[in-house]
């Protein structure tokens, strides 16, 4: 039940609420870095700094969301819990919501975050370098966890996945070049496309040999034909984030 179903993409795919296809519940708190954004949808992010949130840019920020740290459950508040407001929302300048080009979006907090045993960071790799196909990762979420329902998970819940060829996912069977998946994105599904992120998932860090490669941006939750598509940390887009961070721009 991977990130990936955005809902984002009624422009491109048909309506669908689904979230972490299968997968499973992680234990509490082993997922330090996980951010619950509370808007008019939800979507995931990922702490890379005591007050910045990576996330994706179609995530709709419309109202006064909130970013949780140190949560496992959505149905209730918990002692770990860390709650800010968002101080300033930075999408990519490039991001395109029709090809989801730069599907990128910094969340400043109005704080730090404490780092504790359910708080902490994650690292930005120090290169951008490509994932090969085949690449084993994993994606965690709160999205929904079945296809065709709108409810999103009441846990953090961790998929499964496995990166494929861009040639695959550009074919006639998959993606079909519409839109594109291009050498700024990953390509990842799981057994069958029956792990999968989904809807609530957007924004979740791809984190593939226990490194942070990828921001969850669009896909159809669970279907093989439409695996995750996950923005690619390449070397343009941390230059971005770190420059963004540094100047707060």
């Amino acid at each position: 039940t991977l990130l990936i179903s955005l809902w984002i993409t009624l422009l491109v795919f048909p309506v669908s609420c689904e979230g972490i296809i299968r997968g499973k519940e992680v234990p509490p708190h082993t997922r330090r870095y996980m951010a619950l954004i509370e808007g008019l949808k939800v979507c995931a992010g990922a702490l890379i700094k005591e007050n910045w949130v990576l996330t994706a840019a179609h995530c709709d920020l419309k109202g006064n969301p909130r970013v949780i740290l140190g949560a496992h459950s959505t149905s209730h508040k918990e002692k770990y819990d860390q709650v800010f407001s968002i101080k300033k929302a930075i999408p990519h300048p490039c991001f395109n919501p029709q090809t989801f080009e730069g599907d990128l979006q910094l969340l400043q907090l109005d704080g730090k975050a404490t780092m504790t045993k359910a708080v902490g960071i994650l690292r930005l790799p120090k290169t951008g370098d490509d994932v090969k196909p085949h690449t084993k990762c994993h994606v965690a979420g709160w999205g929904s966890t079945k296809k065709d329902t709108c409810k999103i998970s009441s846990a953090l819940r961790e998929a499964n996945v496995t990166v494929i060829d861009r040639k695959i996912c550009n074919d006639a069977q998959h993606y079909n070049f519409n839109p594109v998946i291009d050498l700024s994105m990953i390509c990842a599904g799981g057994r069958k496309g029956e792990d999968d992120s989904c809807e609530g998932d957007s924004g979740s860090p791809l984190i593939c040999d226990n490194v942070f490669r990828g921001v969850t941006s669009f896909g159809k939750c669970g279907n093989p034909q439409k695996p995750g598509i996950y923005i690619l940390l390449t070397k343009k887009y941390l230059n971005w984030i770190k420059k963004t961070i540094a100047g707060a721009i």
